[in-house]
């Protein structure tokens, strides 16, 4: 088997707790080199998906609110669905764009952001099953696959809209969300919260240097190309307040969202 025969197979897996076997299986034989070719299998345009969760559209999702028990349910499986979404988002990456003249560091990088989100999704499906709740018993939206749908002929704008952009988010939002959990004496969920936080810096890192690479390939600017690329598949300004220092971490500096924030704006 191929490295991107196994992605494809992964992204063909409907059921949420085998597409994480899946995952770590291939991720095993990758990392011990039992898989050692690429390939060139191509994705499906879209991944099989379960019957549920109820697929929305973003501005049909219900509120949730952190307060009660049922707010911290409907957080929880809304993370779990992203988190689902990137296991796909990251073997999609590793299938997709073998075309390029991409380092085998690229694909280790992939392999190992699949893992991580595929551990992700099982902490917290895990800890939805301590609340009586499970996977697919909320609504949740495709809003991360419609971005990756949209930028799937170029790698350049699949970063720039993906994990330099969609997935920085997390890095915004984590730390509050992680002070209000302790407030309410949920620890549990919040070191799982944590955890992903922290995590996810590596996952916008490697976004953003396969982004910068690509445009060093191409004799290309990154900042400016960075901002042409969001403003032609992305509607709308990125969102302050942001994490600065976990951006930074990540390689994101200022100079690529700072201009497109909705502070810049006003």
């Amino acid at each position: 088997m191929t490295l991107t025969e196994a992605a494809c197979d992964v992204l063909q897996t409907a059921d949420p707790d085998e597409k994480v076997r899946r995952t770590y299986e291939y991720a095993k034989h990758w990392d011990e080199g039992q898989i050692t070719e690429i390939g060139n299998h191509l994705p499906p345009d879209t991944p099989a998906r379960p019957v549920r969760p109820q697929l929305l559209s973003p501005k049909s999702m219900p509120r949730r609110r952190l307060g009660s028990e049922a707010g911290r349910i409907a957080l929880i499986h809304a993370i779990a669905h992203i988190e689902l979404n990137a296991i796909d988002l990251a073997w999609d990456i590793i299938a997709r764009f073998t075309h390029e003249d991409l380092p085998k560091a690229f694909f280790d990088d992939w392999v190992k952001v699949a893992y991580d989100e595929a551990v992700h999704f099982e902490l917290l499906n895990d800890r939805l099953k301590d609340f009586d709740s499970h996977y697919g018993e909320h609504p949740a939206h495709n809003g991360l696959w419609d971005a990756a749908f949209e930028t799937r002929h170029d790698l350049m704008a699949r970063c720039a809209l993906v994990p330099m952009l969609l997935e920085p988010r997390g890095l915004d939002t984590t730390p509050a969300t992680v002070v209000k959990l302790r407030r309410m004496g949920d620890d549990k969920t919040a070191d799982i919260m944590e955890r992903i936080g922290h995590e996810e810096i590596a996952h916008v890192a490697a976004g953003t240097r396969y982004f910068n690479l690509l445009a060093e390939q191409r004799q290309l600017d990154p900042i400016t190309t960075y901002h042409t690329l969001v403003r032609k598949h992305y509607k709308g300004n990125l969102k302050a307040p942001f994490n600065e220092e976990a951006r930074s971490q990540a390689g994101l500096s200022t100079y690529y969202y700072k201009p497109l924030s909705n502070e810049s704006q006003t």
